[in-house]
């Protein structure tokens, strides 16, 4: 696109009416010309993070404002985003749409017209009506386009696809805009062309009052007027504004040349003029300052328009004044036409960038994955990479296609492959619905059991066996799981109302054990034989006591060995193993066991104590199985009752073999 700038001789200004608008060359007016005056190139919105129903009520918010430049500026924006998120949503909703070479025409279409709006930026007000219909033929492929994409696959019913209203919709919002702009463009043409009308009568007026001055003091005031009426006028069609606007100067231009208005007169308005025109140049030389290349070059255009309004200055200003606004407008042009070549260097960066983007979904689009959780990982890289690309700015004209084609290709085979994948998958899915409905079944089967310790190992298994299910549809996987937990629930419920019963008695059995440490404590010595005999009455009445509390146990238990100790003494200690020992090895080794602590009564203790620990430690289990997250501490505890199983069984071993020893001994 060539920037010089129009010779435009400064003789030109010896007229009243500054000579056509010095404005770049244009090679070609780009299909979105329209662009240029309904939307600036530099403002980007990203709808891409809002939903289906959020784009509709902001087209609908559009149409219902009624401006129809803003409608014009993000419409096409809207849709772009309505489509992908839509299709976006179908896909992860399992419905495929089917692609059709016109929707990927379309898709390239709307491609090559986002890059066409940066250089619609460039074309100047006389490109804009040329390239309507060009536009409205390419949303409508557009339309097409879309339609067929969302069209439902042959043999399915259209109730199926619950995105279906929410298109029609939009379709219905975006057919509005569509009517509304073509009503719109056909009022501005028609403006325009009463426009033309109304100026080429004033021409006519001029053209009389130029041939018949008559009095100046009448004349001048009729001139003035026609040059108010003129200025008030709008826009008339581009073909028809060259000559209208030469033809306008030259009546101008006589008027001045033969009509002999008074200097004081002429050179008031020469002064007028010469004060807009300095305003003008102000205005240009702040554009010239300007970081915006793009945004001032379309600026400066209409400085340009405003000019010609403007009459003559003196001759001793015309050229100076001339220059200046010239020189303004040059580095305008110089800044914009340089903008555009660096362009060229950022569209080589951003085409490698793209490359590189390429490559690495086409890698990832090669790999054999097995699993959900690697395609969930690999998707989240997809849309990641897809969002940097997004980021990065267009290619070469050439090369812009090519590449987006190439990486269009790459997702669309990742997307294939994920979806194969994921209909076997659905099988899958099902085998393991058919699992956790068989596992809800056998847990509902045991709500109302009452055997506690062993229930609650079973269902405890049951939720192992859950964990190892893999995953079912996700809109059943919550109303499973929710039938699964209530049967657990339920018979922890039944367990722990039956256990709660059972704390009044635990309290009961507290204050009893609590009245014997009394009575020990007030027990008075009556000999050796007396003592034996009331600790062995002290000790059936505690056995025959049931459980406490499980926190008062430790503590209950070491008040009663202490009150023991201290009343009974030795007789205590002795009584106490002699007891346990007769209980589990027989009446025969009592006179044995009775006489110094040997190694085999260490081991004795020590395995009676073990017995007690595990006894403990599966009660407890009963206990954790209802609180939530207690995986963990009962796979703890299992463990450690395992271990101590195994170090009872090899206690016992050693004590069996030390009681053969001495049966030995004793038959020797």
């Amino acid at each position: 696109m060539s920037e010089d700038l129009k010779p435009i001789a400064p003789e030109a200004e010896n007229s009243l009416e500054q000579p056509v608008v010095m404005t770049p060359e244009v090679e070609e007016a780009p299909v979105d010309a329209v662009a240029a005056e309904a939307a600036p190139v530099e403002e980007v919105i990203d709808y891409s993070n809002k939903g289906l129903k959020e784009l509709v009520d902001l087209f609908q918010e559009l149409l219902d404002k009624g401006d129809v430049q803003q409608l014009y500026k993000y419409a096409e924006g809207i849709k772009a985003a309505f489509y992908k998120t839509l299709k976006k949503e179908k896909i992860a909703a399992g419905f495929q749409p089917v692609v059709t070479a016109v929707a990927q025409q379309a898709e390239q279409a709307g491609q090559a017209t986002a890059e066409a709006v940066v250089i619609a930026a460039d074309a100047v007000e006389t490109a804009v009506e040329a390239a309507a219909d060009a536009v409205d033929a390419v949303v409508a492929e557009a339309e097409a386009a879309a339609e067929a994409e969302v069209a439902p696959l042959e043999n399915e019913e259209v109730s199926a696809n619950p995105f279906t209203e929410l298109e029609r919709g939009f379709k219905d919002l975006y057919g509005q805009y569509k009517t509304v702009r073509v009503k719109y463009v056909q009022e501005l043409n028609a403006r325009k062309e009463e426009n033309y009308e109304v100026k080429s009568k004033i021409i006519d007026e001029l053209k009389v009052l130029v041939d018949n001055p008559g009095d100046l003091g009448t004349a001048y005031p009729a001139f003035r007027e026609l040059q108010n009426r003129w200025r008030a006028a709008g826009a008339v069609p581009p073909t028809k504004a060259k000559d209208l606007y030469e033809t306008y100067s030259h009546y101008v231009e006589s008027f001045y040349d033969y009509v002999k208005i008074n200097r004081e007169l002429r050179d008031l308005d020469f002064k007028k003029n010469l004060e807009a025109k300095e305003k003008l140049c102000e205005r240009a030389e702040a554009l010239a300052d300007s970081d915006n290349a793009v945004t001032a070059f379309r600026e400066i255009q209409k400085l340009h328009d405003e000019w010609k309004e403007y009459g003559p200055v003196d001759k001793a200003h015309r050229e100076t004044i001339w220059e200046r606004f010239k020189a303004a407008t040059a580095v305008v042009n110089k800044k914009h036409q340089a903008y555009f070549e660096s362009q060229k260097g950022n569209q080589q960066q951003n085409l490698e960038a793209k490359t590189a983007l390429c490559e690495k979904v086409e890698e990832i689009a090669e790999r054999e994955v097995k699993d959900s959780n690697t395609w969930n990982a690999l998707s989240k890289e997809i849309e990641n990479i897809q969002k940097e690309w997004r980021t990065i700015g267009f290619a070469s004209k050439k090369d812009n296609q090519k590449i987006y084609d190439r990486f269009r290709a790459a997702c669309d085979k990742f997307y294939a492959s994920k979806r194969d994948f994921y209909s076997g998958f659905k099988d899958q899915m099902q085998e393991n619905m058919d699992k956790k409905i068989a596992l809800c079944e056998q847990a509902e089967a045991v709500i109302n059991s009452t055997e506690w310790k062993k229930t609650s190992d079973y269902l405890i298994n049951l939720q192992k066996q859950w964990k190892e299910i893999g995953p079912v549809s996700r809109k059943k996987s919550e109303q499973i799981w929710k039938r699964f937990r209530a049967a657990c629930d339920a018979f922890f419920e039944n367990r722990d109302k039956h256990f709660s019963d059972q704390d009044s008695r635990y309290d009961d059995n507290l204050a009893a054990k609590n009245a014997i440490i009394d009575e020990i404590n007030a027990y008075k010595s009556a000999g050796a034989d007396a003592d034996k005999e009331a600790l062995a009455a002290f000790q059936a009445r505690w056995n025959e006591i049931g459980f406490v509390p499980l926190k008062e146990k430790a503590n209950v238990q070491n008040a009663y060995n202490k009150a023991v100790s201290e009343k009974f003494g030795a007789v205590a200690e002795t009584s106490d193993r002699v007891s346990r020992f007769k209980k589990r090895y027989g009446e025969q080794h009592q006179k044995t066991y009775t006489k110094v602590v040997t190694e085999k009564d260490r081991l004795i203790q020590k395995f009676l104590k073990m017995e007690q620990d595990i006894a403990t430690w599966e009660n407890n289990m009963g206990f954790f199985a209802k609180s939530k997250n207690a995986d963990k501490l009962l796979a703890d505890l299992s463990s450690k009752i395992e271990v101590a199983k195994q170090e009872l069984a090899d206690l016992e071993k050693k004590i069996k073999s030390m009681d053969e020893k001495d049966s030995e001994q004793e038959n020797g």
